[in-house]
C-alpha cells in the first residue's frame, strides 16, 4: 500500500470511528449510512456497524438519542473480538410490511461471548400491524419475536424499553450468564402472545428491577432453564410469571433452581403458575422452585399448578401429564385475589406433585374474605397460612 492509499484508508477509518468517554471505539450507525427518518430501511448500515464493532475489542455500535431508524431486521452474529456493546439511545422501529411477519425474529444476537445491550432507547416492534389476525383466531401463525438472545454468554441487557412486540418481546435460548436489569416491557393487555421474557435451555439468568406489562406471561420459563433468578419485577397487565408450558414436545429438558422474589403482580390473569400439557410428549422434571415475598394485587388465579394445560381446542384432552413437579416453595406470598379460588393445584394422577410447601401465605378476596385452596394429586403442606389447607 503506497502512502496516498494508506492516508485514504486511515481517513475513511477514522471518519466512521469515534471514541466514547470510556475510551471504547464507537461506531455510530449514521456514519455507515443509517437514515434517521423512521422510513428508510437501515438494515445494511446497522449490519456494517456491527461488523466493525464485533471485530474491534470493546467495540460499540451506537444508536444516537433523538433519532428513529426503521429496521426490517437485524442479525448480529459473532464470535467477536472481545466485549461488544450495542448502545441504543434512539428508537428502532420494525417494519409493518406483512411479508416480514413470516420471519421468526426481528433482531437477533447470536454466538457472542461478552455482549452489552444498553441505553435508554426503544425497540418498537410495530405489533399493532399484525395483532388483528390473532385476536380473531387462536391458531394464527407465529410472528416475529422482537429480540432474540441465542448462544450468548456473559451478557447484560439494561435500561432499554421493548414496546409492542409482534409476538414475544425477548427470548433467551441456549445462553448462560445473562443479566437483565432496569428494562421496561410494554404491550396492551389484549395483545396476543406478547410474552415479556421467555427463557429456555439457558442457565444463570437474572432478571431484576424491571417493569413488564403485556398480553401474555410477564416472564415464562421453558424447558432446560436452570439457575434463574427473578427479583424486583413489577408484572401487570399480563398472565403472570410462569414455568411452562412444558411437555408439549418430545425430548424436553428439566427445569430447576428457579427463584422468584420481591415481585409485585397487579391485575394479572394469573399469578405464579406452572403449566404442563396432558398427555405430555416428555417426562421432564420441575424441581427446586422458590417463590418468596411476592405481593399480589387483584390477581386472578394467584397460585396455580395446572397439569392439564390446554390453550386451545386443538389439544388432546385425554391422558395425564408425565412432567414431574417436586420441591416447590411459596414463602410469604400475600395480597388479594380477584377470584374466590386463591390456590389451585391440579396435578397429574400418574405423577402427583411432591413436596409443595406454603409458609406465611396470606390471600384474601377483594372484600376481605378468605380465599380458598383446591388440590388434586398434590402432596402439600400449609404452615401459618390463609388459606390453611386444601379443600
Amino acid at each position: 500500500m503506497n502512502i496516498s492509499s494508506l492516508i485514504s484508508f486511515l481517513f475513511l477509518f477514522f471518519s466512521i470511528l469515534n471514541v466514547d468517554a470510556n475510551g471504547q471505539p464507537n461506531f455510530i450507525v449514521t456514519s455507515f449510512g443509517a437514515v434517521a427518518d423512521g422510513k428508510t430501511d437501515s438494515k445494511q448500515a446497522f449490519a456494517n456497524a456491527w461488523t466493525k464493532a464485533c471485530q474491534t475489542p470493546g467495540g460499540v455500535v451506537s444508536v444516537p438519542a433523538k433519532n428513529t431508524f426503521l429496521l426490517s431486521g437485524g442479525e448480529f452474529v459473532g464470535p467477536c473480538n472481545g466485549l461488544t456493546v450495542f448502545q441504543i439511545d434512539g428508537t428502532l422501529v420494525a417494519s409493518t410490511d406483512p411479508k416480514l411477519d413470516d420471519l421468526k425474529y426481528w433482531i437477533t444476537f447470536d454466538n457472542v461471548d461478552g455482549l452489552n445491550v444498553v441505553g435508554n432507547g426503544v425497540f418498537n416492534g410495530s405489533g399493532p400491524s399484525s395483532w388483528a389476525q390473532c385476536r380473531s383466531s387462536s391458531n394464527c401463525k407465529n410472528r416475529p419475536t422482537s429480540l432474540k438472545i441465542h448462544a450468548v454468554s456473559d451478557a447484560t441487557i439494561s435500561g432499554i424499553t421493548s414496546l409492542n412486540s409482534k409476538m414475544f418481546h425477548i427470548t433467551i435460548n441456549n445462553s448462560k450468564n445473562v443479566r437483565i436489569a432496569n428494562v421496561q416491557i410494554t404491550a396492551p393487555a389484549d395483545s396476543p402472545n406478547t410474552d415479556g421474557i421467555h427463557i429456555s435451555k439457558s442457565s444463570y439468568v437474572d432478571i431484576t428491577e424491571s417493569s413488564i406489562g403485556t398480553g401474555d406471561d410477564c416472564v415464562s420459563i421453558g424447558d432446560g432453564a436452570s439457575n434463574v433468578n427473578i427479583s424486583g419485577v413489577a408484572c401487570g397487565p399480563g398472565h403472570g410469571i410462569s414455568i411452562g408450558s412444558l411437555g408439549k414436545y418430545a425430548g424436553e429438558q428439566d427445569v430447576s433452581e428457579i427463584t422468584v422474589s420481591n415481585c409485585n403482580l397487579t391485575n394479572t390473569d394469573n399469578g405464579l403458575r406452572i403449566k404442563t400439557f396432558a398427555p405430555s410428549m416428555s417426562s421432564n422434571v420441575v424441581s427446586d422452585v422458590t417463590y418468596s415475598d411476592i405481593a399480589l394485587n387483584n390477581v386472578k388465579n394467584p397460585i396455580i399448578i395446572d397439569q392439564h394445560y390446554c390453550p386451545n381446542r386443538a389439544c388432546n384432552s385425554g391422558g395425564e401429564s408425565g412432567v414431574q413437579i417436586n420441591g416447590v416453595k411459596f414463602i410469604n406470598v400475600h395480597g388479594t385475589s380477584a377470584t374466590r379460588l386463591g390456590v389451585s393445584l391440579q396435578c397429574s394422577k400418574t405423577g402427583p406433585c411432591q413436596d409443595i410447601l406454603f409458609s406465611g401465605l396470606q390471600l384474601t378476596v377483594g372484600g376481605g374474605s378468605p380465599a380458598t385452596a383446591s388440590c388434586s394429586n398434590a402432596n402439600s403442606r400449609f404452615l401459618s397460612s390463609n388459606p390453611s389447607g386444601c379443600t
